[in-house]
């Protein structure tokens, strides 16, 4: 399985921005997807996840201002983000599971890992 993450930038807070991970390898729509992020000295955190069946999930940071959606027939996930703040500045990962049943904010449930986009968001 690959993941291909894109979107990331350099915006002000308050701005938007789109990041999208095209998945590769396997059948997409079956499984789970999701967003993490590390920002430099801290360790990876959960951002967000849509099951197979479109239930999303959200961490408390985020709630409101972030949305996860999936299309199946690109096999692709996006994260859109608006109203950024300079604490969501962070390396963006997306992450697949190699099962289908998961704990979706839980790290170690997802085998696959994009290689990483860059959000920085000044203040």
């Amino acid at each position: 399985v690959q993941l291909q993450a894109s979107g990331g930038g350099l915006v002000q807070a308050g701005g938007s921005l789109r990041l999208s991970c095209a998945a590769s390898g396997r059948s997409f729509s079956n499984y789970a997807m999701g967003w993490f992020r590390q920002a430099p000295g801290k360790e990876r955190e959960f951002v967000a996840a849509i099951r197979a069946s479109g239930s999303t999930y959200y961490a408390d940071s985020v709630k409101g201002r972030f949305t996860i959606s999936r299309d199946n027939a690109k096999n692709t996930v996006y994260l859109q983000m608006n109203s950024l703040k300079p604490e969501d500045t962070a390396v963006y990962y997306c992450a697949a599971p190699s099962k289908l049943a998961i704990l979706v904010m839980w790290a170690d449930d997802y085998d696959y890992w994009g290689q990483g986009t860059l959000v920085t968001v000044s203040s």
